[in-house]
């Protein structure tokens, strides 16, 4: 039998969730008829998730910084046209994906993916990478540095989409299902690409394992 009073718990939880969902809604209502307070509220909110996410895709902070410049731009150019009866968060990710797809898919046809300075998933390997942690011995280290570099040439041959998938699932931490949505695509669709990276990061860097 629940208990009174983790009911309690759970209906003050839910309304607070209630609340601040709505006091989110009114921001952004605010932020439509041009209360620029507002926008700026809306920001702050995500500025720091939105810029978690452009430094994963390019690993780049000065590219990150212009990615998320580019991101609220474009929010603030289309924020009129979002409809509040889904979530905004899902609406502002799937412009972060947008953006960084299509740099990703410019870079690519120039060749030019920028170099990270160190990645991060759940291949068996990649838990070498963290190359600055306290205690690695002078050849732990040099591995470490070694995978990464490998690691990194890797995921500069997956196509943008594959490589999209990948770091939304395994930097990100995020379901197929809402990679899916993010990317314009299914999940099935999504489970396909993230096989198709893992398949070629396994057997590019096959002999790292």
């Amino acid at each position: 039998m629940v208990d009174g009073a983790c009911l309690e718990l759970v209906g003050k939880h839910e309304t607070s969730r209630e609340g601040e969902a709505e006091a989110e809604r009114a921001l952004i209502r605010r932020a439509q008829r041009g209360d620029r307070s507002a926008f700026d509220t809306l920001v702050r909110l995500y500025d720091q998730e939105v810029l978690r996410m452009t430094l994963r895709m390019v690993r780049s902070e000065e590219e990150a910084q212009d990615l998320y410049q580019e991101v609220f731009l474009k929010v603030y150019r289309s924020l009129g046209r979002f409809r509040l009866e889904s979530r905004f968060s899902t609406w502002l990710y799937r412009v972060v994906t947008n953006v960084c797809f299509d740099h990703l898919r410019q870079q690519k046809s120039r060749s030019e993916l920028p170099a990270r300075a160190g990645a991060d998933g759940e291949l068996d390997y990649a838990q070498a990478l963290a190359d600055d942690r306290p205690g690695l011995n002078p050849e732990q280290a040099l591995r470490a540095r070694e995978i990464s570099r490998r690691l990194e040439v890797a995921l500069r041959q997956l196509s943008p989409r594959e490589r999209m998938v990948f770091e939304l699932k395994h930097c990100q931490g995020m379901k197929l299902r809402a990679i899916g949505e993010l990317c314009g695509t299914s999940e099935e669709a999504a489970k396909n690409s993230l096989f198709r990276a893992v398949q070629k990061l396994r057997q590019d860097l096959s002999d790292l394992v």
